[in-house]
């Protein structure tokens, strides 16, 4: 089984609860990071792409797998590296498909979402598509209006920004998009790979935008209220029309 480990925010002081994630191997087996309980997590500032994947044996085969390194995105905007100990945990064979991820509560009403790695802002765009098509968004695409900064995806009634630079989504991010958002009778959302200021916090609250920090094991994590409801929720279901004599 994958393990979960109490992990406490150096700058907020909350404590959450992270499940490691699993990995599947060349030979099929499950892989997951040992998660070391006793250590402190520390803040990622600044990112080397180099600097963020682990080497992690394979217990069934021996095979050394590149994994990125665990994160976790605080509510409060930061993004947490987990400490991780010597040496693999792989879940038992039987339990691989309930605990893909290390998926819990929010997950039940669909199947797991299948994490993809991010090395590359490319990928962050992909792994940010097929979350959004995983939550119940059709018809995603290319926005046909590019944001001040990141890349624009667009749905039927959805706008996304998906921030693959090393620094925090400011507030002026945030309102852009939703004004944009505005413009275009649709609702909204972002995506960053280095989290976001607490301004940004703030005006997302204040507007109701659901705001995901995406780690490098391919996993967006919401990060306030909006995200958690519609990470829960899924995409609105589409209105019907009544039916007429017509019809």
């Amino acid at each position: 089984m994958p393990e979960s480990v109490p992990v406490r925010c150096p700058v907020c002081r909350r404590t959450h609860l992270y499940t490691a994630p699993t990995y599947p191997c060349a030979c099929g087996a499950p892989t997951a990071p040992r998660l070391d309980p006793a250590a402190e997590p520390a803040v990622a500032l600044h990112r080397a792409w180099d600097d963020e994947w682990l080497t992690v044996p394979c217990t069934a085969c021996g095979r050394a797998n590149q994994w990125p390194h665990p994160e976790l995105g605080c509510p409060c905007g930061t993004v947490l590296r987990v400490p991780v100990a010597e040496g693999p945990t792989a879940p038992e064979p039987g339990a691989a498909g309930a605990d893909t991820g290390g998926t819990r509560e929010p997950e039940r009403q669909r199947p797991p979402f299948q994490p993809r790695a991010v090395r590359t802002a490319r990928d962050a765009v992909t792994t940010a598509a097929l979350y959004l098509r995983w939550l119940g968004y059709g018809d995603i695409r290319r926005a046909d209006q590019r944001p001040p900064n990141g890349i624009g995806l667009a749905a039927r009634g959805l706008l996304a920004q998906v921030d693959p630079t090393v620094r925090p989504a400011g507030p002026r991010d945030v309102e852009c998009l939703w004004l944009t958002a505005m413009t275009e009778s649709a609702q909204c959302v972002y995506f960053s790979l280095a989290g976001y200021t607490s301004a940004a916090r703030t005006g997302a609250d204040a507007l109701g935008i659901p705001l995901f920090v995406l780690d490098l094991a391919g996993a967006p994590q919401p990060v306030n209220d909006p995200a958690d409801t519609l990470h829960t929720t899924g995409a609105p279901k589409p209105a019907t029309r009544a039916r007429d004599g017509h019809a």
